[in-house]
Parts: C-alpha cells; structure tokens; sequence
C-alpha cells in the first residue's frame, strides 16, 4: 500500500468570510494547514484550524474576537454522485475528481465557537447594557436576573439560588385531572 502525502496552507480572511456568506461567522483571521494523505482511492485529509474569529456579543452585539484553534478530518472516496455517508465520509463523483473545500473549512470555524458568545466581564458596550438594564425586568427572585451595569453575569453552573420564579405560583392551583 502506497501512501502519498501533501500539504497545503490557507488563509481565511474577512473576505472569505464575506464570500462565503454564513450567518455565524462574517469576519476573522484563520490559518488552515491541510495535509492530505492519499491511500490506494482514498483520501484523508486533515485540517489544522488556528486564529481568529469576530462573532457578536449576545448581550452587547459590539464585535469580540473568539480564539480558534481546532482539528478536523474528512475521508473523501470517488463514487457515481457526490454524497455525504456520514459526517467525515464525502463521496465526489469520480469523472469530476474535485472538491470544494471551502464550506467545510467554514462549518470548521463555526463548530469551533460556542452557542453563546458574550465578552468577558468588563469588555461589553457600556451603552447597550445600559439600555439592557433599563429593558430588562429584575425581580428580587428571579434566577435569570443580572447586573449589567457591574458586567457581571454567572455562568449557569456557577449560580447558587435555585428560588422558584413567583410568576409560577398561580399555575399550582389549577386541577389537572
């Protein structure tokens, strides 16, 4: 069995991102390093993803840079039609022979960053959690209750008061039968 290994490096910048046009990511700065290793009629490529990517801030919606720094693999085997077996299986017809990489060096980026992005304490636009604040319904109780005006938010696991929301309490007197 003969192996054959190449590599190749990619720079993602605000203009792939803009061409790309994803909804999650639109701006950043992410090297790709790719090395491709043919084996008989398959072919596994692997990806080495470091940078940088500016996403919104959920609370704040200024920008905030989000350090990438990820791995990825995918096995690409020749087939009648283009396919997808499973997440890391890709089947290119094999009369065409090419693939285009660059939705999935995008998909990368976008796994690589979580649910929730917010700046860390202290960095988010001080106007906006200004207006926040004033938008937002605070009760004594609440357990989603925050101060925007110090930045300080927990995190879910880190919150100590488990108090019931009283907007519930009218519920336990309904019968259910």
């Amino acid at each position: 069995m003969r192996e054959d290994v190449q590599t190749q490096k990619y720079l993602l910048d605000n203009q792939f991102f803009t061409n790309i046009g994803g909804e999650d990511v639109q701006k950043g700065k992410v090297n790709v390093e790719l090395t491709v290793t043919k084996i008989v009629h398959t072919f596994r490529l692997d990806f080495q993803l470091n940078g940088i990517a500016v996403v919104p801030c959920d609370r704040c919606l200024d920008d905030m840079d989000y350090p990438i720094d990820t791995t990825a693999h995918l096995m690409v085997k020749f087939g009648k039609d283009f396919a997808e077996e499973s997440d890391e299986i890709i089947i290119i017809p094999e009369a065409e022979g090419i693939i285009n990489l660059a939705w999935f060096l995008y998909e990368f980026v976008a796994l690589a960053i979580p649910i929730k992005h917010i700046h860390v304490p202290g960095k988010c636009n001080k106007q906006m959690s200004a207006k926040l604040k004033k938008h937002t319904p605070k009760a004594a109780d609440d357990d989603d209750s925050f101060d925007l005006e110090d930045d300080d938010i927990l995190a879910d696991d880190e919150k100590t008061d488990h108090t019931p929301d009283p907007r519930w309490d009218a519920l336990k007197n309904l019968e259910i039968e």
